[in-house]
């Protein structure tokens, strides 16, 4: 009975060595050095390292995925006024003066500036502004600021010196390279500056200056301070959905090209020059 004890005991004493044994080598292939598991965390952790690595590369490294500088932006502003030049000699009829009319609530003070550098751009000598709530004219300052930073993007021209007239006001002395003019008008630049143009002439009358029979059209247009030293619109670009300038110069309008565009907000230049081109193909027959 000793005997088979014994036996068993060495049975199982030989069972847990052989388990011992088993579980040393399957833990020696798969976490070993040299073990396929161990190959692969090894892998993946080259791979961690080199991923690191590439997210702290200079942007100034060479290759597939290296930083491309853009294009200079002086050449882009080089390439534009060129194009801008072109398009407006490219022109069969340019006009000396344009108006511009908003009739929407809200004016956007960086459009209308875009809208005046362009005229400047092409070659227009005379830019008016108008709207009929006279908000560009109550904040000229704004109005002038935006076109100067725009003067300097687009054109790349030296903002300091700008010819710019407001209306009712005297003009200043500055002078830009292209010598555009602009002027910033309001209804009271319209109806209303006929009434004191016929007040002054009768004042002039009442004076013996004048007679009644002196009075004619150029009397009249000298008499005019809104537009003093500007001639009458070749062309009004009119923005915004109301079939109407709204009191815009009605003295000077009455050979004026008029072109409708939906809004001035967020305009785009081939918009613009659009509409330059239908006016420029237009036939004037001037009431003939």
């Amino acid at each position: 009975m000793c005997g088979a004890y014994e036996l068993l005991w060495r049975f199982l004493h030989a069972l847990l060595f052989a388990q011992r044994a088993l579980f040393a080598w399957f833990r020696e292939q798969l976490g070993g050095r040299g073990s396929w598991l161990s190959r692969w965390r090894r892998g993946a952790a080259s791979v961690a390292v080199a991923a690191s690595r590439a997210l702290l590369v200079p942007a100034t490294a060479t290759g597939f995925f290296a930083f491309h500088k853009p294009a200079a932006a002086g050449r882009k502003v080089l390439s534009n006024q060129s194009r801008w030049r072109r398009d407006g000699k490219s022109l069969q009829k340019l006009p000396g003066h344009v108006g511009l009319v908003v009739t929407e609530e809200e004016p956007s003070y960086a459009d209308m500036a875009s809208l005046v550098v362009w005229c400047m751009a092409v070659g227009i000598s005379y830019v008016s502004v108008y709207d009929h709530d006279g908000i560009f004219k109550r904040n000229n300052s704004r109005l002038m600021d935006e076109i100067l930073k725009q003067q300097q993007e687009l054109l790349n021209l030296d903002c300091s010196k700008y010819t710019i007239e407001f209306a009712n006001q005297d003009k200043t002395d500055q002078v830009l390279n292209c010598q555009p003019t602009l002027n910033v008008l309001s209804p009271e630049d319209g109806k209303t500056d006929i009434v004191r143009a016929a007040q002054k002439f009768c004042h002039l009358v009442a004076q013996q200056q004048r007679k009644c029979t002196d009075l004619d059209v150029n009397v009249l247009d000298n008499l005019l301070s809104s537009t003093k030293g500007f001639p009458d619109p070749d062309l009004i670009l009119k923005f915004g959905p109301v079939d109407s300038i709204l009191g815009f110069l009605p003295w000077h309008i009455r050979v004026t090209e008029i072109i409708s565009l939906p809004s001035h907000v967020n305009i785009s230049y081939e918009d613009f020059f659009s509409a330059l081109c239908h006016y420029a193909t237009c036939e004037q027959r001037w009431g003939k």
